[in-house]
């Protein structure tokens, strides 16, 4: 296979988690969101050290897996919600062989109490469909960083969620409030966050702009007016649910994220609550919580089956979020050390085991490669929840010289967990139990939990056995390739950055870089200096890799 020919082959199988592998000649091509057993046409747009990944053009034959008939008007288009047309135990099958792929034998997979309508936040995107074309809200089109899917119907998402997304589209589309363009950083409008509790209706809505509001000076208005309109038709909607909450945040950051340079309530207040396993929880705009309520119930119960009995123990839960897992292993337990980067989630998991009850919970913020090194307390046990990327490898040494008996690993991508599981079975634990526990219905996502025991392995603890050597590891470096970076930047900025522009704000930060890597040859030469734009771009692609 040739990089940018045309090939049409049949996908044998997928890999975590929308990869699929179809073989051209003998040759493996990895394509993304190709379904077992559809014929796809694919372009090769990549192909490096012998391996072939593509692109898809056209599916030209489904899947005889795909029989699901009751299907999103956007399904395909949208760039959610691969698997919508396979039946939800052909993909509880699909994702538990996945994992098992990966890390050995697994327990039975854990189904979602419920598969549709089970999202409890969405962002949204303001953007256009095609060039040029009306106000667009909703999710990204598949594969395209430019173009907008409005999104009037969602499967796994509440009702509330789209009368609220249309209605809002609708406003400013009538008054001809521009979009935020991502490559010539103009406009106004850029997300619509949406966050609606399972168990009590609670909604908080918040509209995400840039600070650009010169275009409301020639019609004469001001932002509040604007914004107060807007307030409005939201408490005017026949939804289901009740506000608790309407926010404006103002965003004026080039990286395309949904972060705060300023909050301002609107209407209401700044949270909301939303109640698991008898336990109540003070939710903010960006504070970390499950997206699936019901979901989540399941995989903090199997969490506490797994840790067991924690009387009279100190337990660290590493990346703890508002505390959920902490509140929960908390009311017999001696101590619960939770850390998070988020300072906002730790004063709402502050306020949150208050409010429960539990005095035996402490929260620090902070991140956990450097608290761990402060922490005087020595953990009888530790849960770690981290980010997809799993945890730092210098966190995790640091982690693994606590030597704790037990430690409870929850991971929400199965590549991360693999690498963060040879390191620790290297240091001496073993797999004692797995399972999968589905909180992401129709997506090629999947939780994943592991139970790790130091010790012998007996005769009713699982041996794990797994290759690296097919995985593409290029994502789990220390911090991030440079070719990584210039694609973070590129996708969420729009921004070309060079290799040199990328070691010139490593060297800012005070990150390690190669002898010699682009530096003159001449001492008096002279090279370009990465513009202010450019080094900010590249200063978030270094925070999303954990670099700084």
């Amino acid at each position: 296979m040739k990089k940018g020919q045309i090939y049409t082959g049949i996908v044998e199988r997928m890999e975590f988690p929308n990869r699929g592998i179809i073989y051209i000649e003998g040759e493996k091509a990895i394509v993304k969101n190709g379904l077992p057993g559809q014929e796809i046409t694919f372009v090769v747009n990549k192909k490096r050290n012998g391996r072939c990944e593509g692109r898809v053009l056209k599916v030209e034959r489904e899947s005889p897996l795909e029989t699901a008939k009751n299907r999103c008007p956007h399904f395909g288009v949208c760039g959610g919600c691969l698997m919508q047309s396979i039946p939800y135990s052909d993909q509880l099958r699909i994702k538990e062989e996945q994992v098992k792929a990966l890390v050995g034998q697994v327990e039975e997979i854990k189904p979602s109490p419920v598969w549709e309508g089970y999202r409890n936040k969405m962002e949204f995107s303001f953007g256009d469909e095609v060039k040029g074309g009306p106000l667009a809200l909703g999710m990204h089109r598949r594969g395209s960083f430019h173009d907008v899917v409005n999104a009037d119907f969602c499967r796994i998402t509440h009702m509330d969620f789209t009368r609220i997304l249309a209605s809002t589209r609708e406003y400013f589309s009538e008054r001809q409030v521009p979009f935020y363009k991502k490559l010539r950083h103009e406009g106004y409008l850029r997300h619509l966050l949406v966050r609606r509790a399972m168990k009590t209706g609670e909604i908080l809505a918040a509209l995400v702009t840039s600070g650009q509001t010169g275009f409301l000076e020639d019609r004469g208005m001001e932002e509040k007016e604007l914004l107060d309109g807007w307030v409005e038709v939201m408490k005017n909607l026949p939804i289901e649910g009740t506000f608790a909450g309407i926010l404006h945040i103002r965003n004026d950051s080039l990286a395309d994220v949904v972060q705060s340079d300023g909050t301002t309530v609107l209407s209401g207040k700044d949270f909301f609550y939303e109640e698991l396993l008898g336990l109540r929880f003070k939710i903010s705009p960006f504070s970390f919580f499950q997206t699936n309520s019901l979901g989540a119930e399941v995989l903090y119960q199997t969490v506490r089956e797994y840790v067991g009995d924690t009387k009279g123990k100190v337990i660290f839960d590493l990346y703890s979020g508002t505390g959920t897992i902490a509140q929960i292993l908390a009311p017999v337990a001696k101590t619960v050390v939770g850390v998070e980067i988020v300072e906002e989630a730790v004063e709402a998991a502050r306020e949150n085991a208050s409010m429960n009850g539990l005095n035996t919970c402490r929260f620090i913020a902070g991140d956990v490669m450097k608290v761990v090194e402060e922490l005087e307390e020595k953990p009888d046990l530790i849960v770690l929840d981290p980010p997809r990327d799993g945890v730092h490898p210098k966190a995790l040494k640091r982690i693994m010289e606590f030597g704790v008996e037990r430690m409870v690993y929850i991971s929400c991508k199965a590549t991360s967990l693999v690498r963060d599981l040879e390191a620790l079975l290297e240091s001496g634990y073993q797999v004692e139990r797995a399972c999968c526990v589905d909180m992401f219905p129709c997506t090629g996502n999947i939780e994943t939990i592991v139970l790790l025991s130091k010790g012998e392995v007996d005769s009713k603890k699982i041996r794990v056995e797994f290759s690296l050597e097919d995985m593409d590891m290029s994502e789990f470096q220390d911090g991030a390739t440079y070719p990584q970076i210039k694609e973070y930047v590129l996708e969420h900025t729009g921004l070309k950055v060079s290799n040199l522009y990328i070691s010139q704000i490593k060297r800012k930060c005070g990150i390690e870089v190669g002898k010699n890597y682009n530096l003159p040859k001449a001492e008096d030469s002279r090279q370009p200096q990465c513009p202010p734009e450019k080094e900010k771009a590249i200063r978030e692609a270094f925070k999303y890799f954990g670099m700084i």
